[in-house]
């Protein structure tokens, strides 16, 4: 993501205070973040011990 899309995005959420989005962002964020992890060879043993 380039630095424009963020700032552009925080100030969507500032200025029309949709605080709520936030939550929401956060998570697919952090799930993206899983999927990357997990489909990756040498990351996937330690995801796994995880859950």
């Amino acid at each position: 993501m380039s630095a424009g899309l963020i700032k552009e995005l925080w100030d969507f959420l500032r200025v029309r205070k949709k605080w709520w989005l936030m939550p929401i962002i956060v998570m697919l964020l952090l799930l993206g973040m899983l999927i990357f992890l997990t489909t990756n060879p040498a990351t996937s043993p330690f995801i796994y011990t995880l859950f």
